[in-house]
């Protein structure tokens, strides 16, 4: 049973890790080229459009298939694939700590200012944002790919 935990973890955090890779590599870079003002309307919609049930599925599971890997049942694995597991599982769950209290905030913060009836400028909101979410999302797509790898690490 635990392999097939394990499998479920490796796939969810593998779907998980390419998507925040994909939006390290190509979103972000190709979001820095926009105005203020289009990168601004792009993140709030990206920000709508995310948090859906799939996606939250799928952040869920990063977490909730290796713990249940480790738990179900424990005599299907070594040593060594107990600690790939409890090693990609505090990746995942470090990613999920960066990403509650740090992109999380920043995303409500541009939401809220859309909202206010004075905001600063969409270079100051800009300047405000972007640098502070890009560096909270390097942290978490480190995480996440090295979960992965590591989950990868306690199948082979």
């Amino acid at each position: 049973m635990a392999d097939v935990f394990l499998a479920l973890a490796i796939i969810s955090t593998g779907l998980y890790s390419g998507f925040m890779l994909t939006f390290q590599t190509g979103i972000m870079p190709a979001f820095a080229q926009l105005t203020d003002e289009q990168f601004l309307a792009a993140m709030r919609r990206i920000n709508e459009v995310v948090p859906r049930p799939l996606f939250l599925l799928t952040f869920v599971s990063i977490i909730v298939f290796p713990a249940l890997a480790l738990v179900f049942p424990v005599d299907d694995l070594s040593g060594d694939q107990r600690r790939f597991i409890i090693a990609g599982l505090v990746c995942a769950a470090l990613n999920h700590l960066i990403t509650v209290a740090g992109n999380v905030p920043l995303n409500n913060a541009l939401e809220a200012a859309a909202r206010a009836t004075q905001s600063p400028g969409d270079d100051q909101l800009r300047m405000a944002f972007e640098p502070r979410w890009n560096r909270f999302h390097l942290m978490r797509t480190l995480l996440a790919v090295t979960a992965f790898v590591l989950l990868v690490s306690a199948a082979l």
